[in-house]
């Protein structure tokens, strides 16, 4: 796979990032300031390079020109990570010979989408310009990945796609409530292929739009064959790209599904990132307004990794707030992160908002959630996403959290 430096000097914010990438299998090699990372730049010579900008003794820009000038590092293709968000640092940046720059908060799906970008883009340079004989280091399978994705949507109409369902837990009474959907990808090519590597090719080449189309509606019948088996009272809900929350038809897509399908609105729940609503607050706002007057429901996922919507949170027309998974790991006994999950907990409570802690894998971080009053949970310690089949069979045996 490959390796990416990444120079960050918040250690809580390095941490996040080296854990998100190490999920991908990306070789990750780390450095703590701007004169560590351009030691390691010329000793490791990484795939791709992430770089904070504000940083003591060495900032971005003067790492960004130190490579720049150095012909060993001067093609790595270079990605500030900044939360200075003036057009002005933005262009500074670009005109100095960064090749992206992503404002924090930033996403998993939006970091990942990136780097793929730089790597497809940077391999294809390598191999323009280096000599027909000369094999360049992208791995088959990255080489395969695109052609693949488009050809399993265009050409076998998501054949090869499965919607999976991952249980949502009261933790009061131990019940299944809600299932968030997750899609997963089995190409004869390449076999199983993860969601972080599809689904960032997928967003930057826009076959997200008819991908999350196909989940939409994969999701609606399902939820109807549910509802029609008696099952009443579950929920799902669908994660959205910020491409598809800004298509023109979106609404029009959500209401046709619903009616195709006979649906109580309730039963759908859209899953929005805090980033994703701070790109255009107003118009995100108003969009939200709407669904929510079609009495869908919304909840803002990944919640915790920014900080701008907190001054908006009281105005979003939300109905659950998603802790991101970095908080509830080891939260029990990390200080930090058990002051900031307890504030959103209480937060969340004073505004009468369903609160769903992610990624729970531990009966400790369970017992801290029960003790500070979390609404549900969500991860491996009640269960993995499931095929459709098996979800059901979990519903139809009573499956519960011990409480």
């Amino acid at each position: 796979m490959p390796k990416i430096l990444v120079i960050e000097d918040e250690e809580a914010v390095r941490e996040n990032i080296l854990d998100l990438l190490e999920a991908e299998s990306f070789e990750i090699i780390a450095a703590a300031n701007g004169r560590i990372g351009l030691q390691m730049a010329i000793a490791e010579i990484p795939d791709i390079i992430l770089c904070d900008m504000m940083m003591p003794e060495i900032d971005g820009f003067g790492v960004l020109t130190t490579l720049r000038q150095d012909p060993l590092t001067a093609t790595i293709p270079f990605i500030f990570l900044t939360a200075k968000s003036a057009k002005s640092d933005f262009r500074q940046g670009m005109n100095m010979g960064a090749d992206d720059y992503i404002t924090k908060p930033f996403t998993r799906g939006e970091l990942l989408s990136a780097i793929m970008n730089r790597l497809e883009k940077h391999a294809a340079l390598k191999k323009y310009l280096s000599p027909p004989n000369i094999i360049n280091n992208l791995s088959p399978k990255m080489q395969l990945l695109e052609i693949s994705l488009h050809r399993a949507i265009k050409q076998h109409n998501f054949q090869e796609f499965e919607v999976y369902y991952q249980p949502i837990v009261d933790i009061a009474s131990g019940k299944i409530i809600a299932a968030e959907s997750l899609l997963r990808w089995h190409s004869p090519e390449l076999g199983m292929v993860t969601p972080g590597e599809f689904i960032p090719l997928a967003e930057s080449t826009g076959l997200i739009v008819p991908m999350g189309k196909w989940v939409l509606k994969r999701v609606c019948e399902q939820i109807k064959i549910w509802r029609d088996a008696g099952i009443n009272s579950l929920s799902i809900t669908v994660n959205l790209s910020v491409i598809e929350f800004n298509q023109p038809d979106f609404i029009q897509k959500i209401i046709y599904f619903i009616n195709a399908n006979d649906l109580e609105p309730h039963y759908l729940e859209l899953e929005l990132t805090e980033s994703m609503i701070m790109q255009d607050i107003n118009s995100a706002i108003a969009t939200m307004n709407k669904l929510q007057s079609l009495g869908v429901k919304i909840a803002i996922d990944d919640f915790g990794t920014g900080y701008s919507s907190l001054i908006y949170l009281k105005n979003l027309p939300i109905n659950t707030l998603k802790i991101d998974r970095y908080f509830i790991h080891n939260v029990a006994n990390d200080p930090q992160k058990s002051a900031i999950t307890k504030a959103l907990i209480q937060m969340a409570d004073n505004l009468n908002l369903h609160v769903v802690a992610e990624g729970v894998e531990t009966e400790a971080e369970l017992a801290f959630l029960r003790q500070h009053h979390c609404s549900a949970i969500q991860g491996f310690l009640f269960s993995r996403p499931l095929p459709a089949a098996e979800f059901e069979n979990f519903l139809l045996t009573n499956k519960c959290l011990s409480v």
